[in-house]
């Protein structure tokens, strides 16, 4: 049984990158309860909420049961992720901002495009389908989080964040037209999101509004 356990684990494409996302972005969901000075109960469903809300509204996208509710497992992960943003709160000044949470936030956005991309190619459904499932796989639990922070979701107004997400999801359907297995697929959509995102922090990149189109007439 634990030889199965470790092969499903590590062996199945999926099954690594939603490990993957669901620690790492309770870890940020929690941290940024943490910075809004929430008790642990908040930050508990803050950091829960971010993890499991996109994935939730994949799996209601293809018509099967969340996995949240079908396994203690991914509540225990979740738990994991809230538990590390505490104590990295304990020994760091703003641990929302450390590059440890960003870095974590980058992974976790490149595991869970990867997870819908997965998930919707499995269901059959079109390129835009792959697209769009791995994209709200990505960024639905962090629009969520924003709702119950009081704000609204930053992916809509600000930073170049859910881009990343459908610049992976693109890779990922194009690395499958051309026939690469699942799990290189799985490593060229990861590879993409992480790498344009952490490019985007660094370089401060964000798409044009409007307002900003108007000034450079």
């Amino acid at each position: 049984m634990g030889q199965s356990a470790l092969q499903t684990l590590f062996g199945d494409p999926f099954a690594v990158m939603n490990t993957i996302g669901l620690v790492a972005f309770a870890l940020v969901g929690a941290s940024k309860a943490i910075r809004e000075e929430f008790d642990l109960f908040g930050i508990t469903i803050v950091g829960l909420a971010m993890a499991f809300a996109g994935g939730a509204t994949r799996d209601l996208l293809v018509t099967r049961i969340p996995l949240a509710l079908q396994s203690p497992v991914e509540i225990g992960l979740g738990l994991l992720g809230v538990g590390l943003a505490v104590t990295l709160s304990i020994v760091l000044p703003t641990p929302d901002t450390h590059p440890v949470t960003v870095v974590s936030d980058a992974i976790g956005l490149a595991a869970f495009t990867t997870a819908g991309a997965i998930v919707a190619t499995e269901a059959g459904v079109s390129a835009f389908g792959i697209v769009a499932i791995g994209t709200i796989n990505a960024v639905g639990g962090g629009a969520f989080a924003d709702i119950l922070l009081d704000r609204p979701p930053f992916i809509l107004f600000e930073d170049f964040y859910a881009s990343c997400a459908v610049l992976g999801g693109i890779a990922y359907w194009l690395a499958g037209t051309v026939g690469v297995a699942e799990g290189t697929a799985a490593g060229v959509c990861a590879g993409v999101v992480v790498v344009t995102r952490l490019a985007a922090v660094t370089f401060s990149w964000n798409l044009p509004t409007v307002q900003t189109l108007r000034c450079s007439e």
